[in-house]
């Protein structure tokens, strides 16, 4: 009977196993952040997923038949998952980047712009390029 006693005290509970999903929940209990995680996990699958067939397309694999396909859907694919984490990809063409850095407005510019827009506000400039045109009121016409 001892001996019984001593193998109910042996068998502790097992931790269960819990699956990749579960993990995510028991890290964070607020379902935004849960989500967050899981849309990162999903770009970077598909980040990797893009970057590998682009690879595949341009480098030739030993006993491995190459195809080659148009990469063009693929790289828009690549370039605007990078996009989502804030990369940007820079096109070179004759030695300058396609896209100058945005110009820097100083508060007092800004200060000034708002100034200004405030004062004209009120009032609106329509310009036609289109002669002779003449605006007046006119009485309604009977029908009839």
């Amino acid at each position: 009977m001892a001996e019984e006693i001593k193998k109910e005290e042996v068998k502790t509970e097992e931790p269960k196993k819990v699956g990749p999903l579960a993990k995510l929940k028991e890290l964070s209990e607020d379902k935004e952040e849960q989500m967050e995680i899981f849309s990162t996990f999903v770009r970077l699958g598909i980040l990797i997923w893009s970057g590998g067939i682009l690879t595949l397309n341009y480098v030739t694999v030993p006993n491995f038949p190459q195809k080659n396909i148009d990469p063009t859907f693929i790289a828009s694919v690549f370039t605007g998952v990078l996009a989502s984490f804030g990369i940007q990809t820079a096109n070179k063409k004759n030695g300058n980047s396609a896209s100058k850095p945005p110009a820097q407005v100083s508060k007092a510019d800004m200060e000034k712009l708002i100034e200004k827009a405030a004062n004209t506000a009120p009032a609106q400039t329509i310009r036609i390029e289109q002669a002779p045109m003449v605006l007046a009121p006119t009485p309604p016409t009977k029908k009839g």
